[in-house]
């Protein structure tokens, strides 16, 4: 499943999630210019390296400060493609939900939260992890909570190269997508040294996303969308 676009309008001008989405764009422009010797050295200085944070710092690595940085790095263009994408459909109407101020600490907090889940399930892991995947994951939370029912467009695969565009309702969208995290999750064995996708990473954000939006929604908005 990807979504394309929900039925979800905003009363604010949703300038931090598109001063989010500029800023991933131009550190991942920055990483294009650079050779793969320069690039590896920019993943191991300012991407988290778990076994550098929990067992002391790793020559050839960055400190605790590379929990916030790794947030803006990615390993490739569908990395941040994707990434951008949730966060561009459903980052506006937690914005909105919230307010501009509150919205940048809900998402660095829920990154962070992202990070000590995967700290906590990979302590040992001497890659470095990038990615906005966690906070944007938190913002998926979220919007569970406050939109199950806005009606997302998603490009839905069927066999091969065949697909249908339905209109879901968030709440299956948002479910069918932790639910593959959860699962990858257990099928994914832990190798210290492998690469590969921070599972646990998105479901501590997700979690985080749930738990906080209580705090920070600002109010509650009424009729902006329509149920499926």
């Amino acid at each position: 499943m990807i979504p394309l676009r929900d039925d979800n309008p905003t009363v604010l001008w949703p300038i931090v999630t598109i001063g989010l989405i500029v800023a991933n764009a131009a550190v991942f422009l920055y990483e294009l210019s650079l050779d793969p010797r320069l690039l590896e050295r920019l993943f191991y200085q300012a991407g988290m390296v778990p076994a550098s944070l929990t067992h002391g710092r790793l020559p050839g690595t960055g400190g605790y400060i590379t929990v916030f940085s790794s947030m803006f790095l990615h390993a490739g263009l569908m990395h941040i493609a994707g990434n951008m994408l949730y966060l561009w459909i459903f980052g506006n109407n937690i914005e909105d939900s919230m307010g501009h101020l509150r919205f940048v600490f809900f998402y660095l907090l829920t990154g962070v939260a992202a990070a000590v889940t995967h700290l906590a399930f990979n302590p040992a892991a001497t890659v470095p992890t990038v990615g906005a995947s966690g906070a944007v994951s938190g913002v998926l939370g979220a919007y569970l909570v406050l939109f199950p029912h806005a009606r997302v467009k998603t490009l839905i695969f069927l066999i091969g190269p065949f697909f249908r565009i339905f209109y879901l309702p968030a709440w299956v969208l948002l479910i069918f997508w932790i639910g593959l995290q959860l699962l990858n999750q257990a099928l994914t064995p832990t190798d210290p040294t492998a690469g590969g996708v921070a599972y646990a990473a998105h479901i501590g954000g997700f979690a985080a996303g749930l738990a906080l939006i209580p705090l920070f929604r600002r109010y509650r908005r009424k009729g902006h969308f329509r149920y499926s």
